[in-house]
């Protein structure tokens, strides 16, 4: 089983959006996945709740930080073939357990000078955890100065920054809303064909094949 955790030390940067839609993507394409919300707030998890019968199932658990080896070996034991991990933001031990648990770490920002500022916490804890940063523009906007400034800032601090850009889209915020995804809110839309690039990507990165590949 492979594991992605999403983690970054600032709060409102997409990680939920992104571990669901992962999550779904993976599903989508065959891929019997689990979704793990470790954070109090439990954002991912509401959103299972809402989820309706005709798209693919996403299993989505609860689970505390201090369990999460447990629950990562129980969920390969049942035959799980991808964990997606949502973390909470100023929870360092528990996004560094996640980190470490984790065969690839993604580190959702957006473009503004705090979120870039705070980066360094999230780098110092990839760093800790031993796992490379690959950092994911996210809800950037459509001007590609901005992205690109933004990306040469990240690869200062010394973050790896993933090459598809998450723009910010309506379709992110209306889906969530009933428990869909972009996939499904808008097909063929753009929100769609970048969660479907990110996901490829991803999957490159975990050597892990995806339907088009076999």
């Amino acid at each position: 089983m492979q594991t992605i955790a999403l983690v970054c030390q600032k709060g409102g940067v997409g990680k939920s959006t992104i571990a669901i839609h992962l999550a779904a993507e993976a599903a989508f394409d065959g891929v019997r996945v689990l979704l793990l919300d470790l954070d109090p707030q439990a954002s991912a998890a509401r959103w299972g709740d809402r989820r309706r019968p005709g798209g693919p199932d996403v299993d989505v658990a609860v689970e505390s930080p201090a369990r999460l080896e447990a629950a990562l070996t129980q969920a390969a034991a049942e035959g799980y073939q991808l964990a997606v991990l949502d973390t909470a933001p100023h929870a360092d031990q528990a996004a560094l357990q996640a980190a470490r648990a984790a065969d690839l770490v993604l580190v959702p920002v957006r473009c503004s000078i705090l979120d870039l500022d705070a980066m360094g916490a999230s780098l110092d804890l990839c760093a800790l955890a031993r796992r490379r940063a690959n950092v994911v523009l996210n809800a950037t906007p459509t001007r590609s100065r901005v992205v690109q400034e933004a990306a040469e800032a990240v690869g200062k601090l010394g973050g790896f920054v993933i090459s598809t850009v998450i723009r910010e889209r309506v379709a992110f915020r209306h889906a969530l809303v009933d428990g869909r995804v972009a996939r499904e809110f808008d097909p063929g839309g753009m929100a769609m064909a970048e969660v479907t690039a990110l996901y490829k990507e991803t999957c490159k990165h975990l050597n892990m094949q995806t339907r088009e590949s076999v």
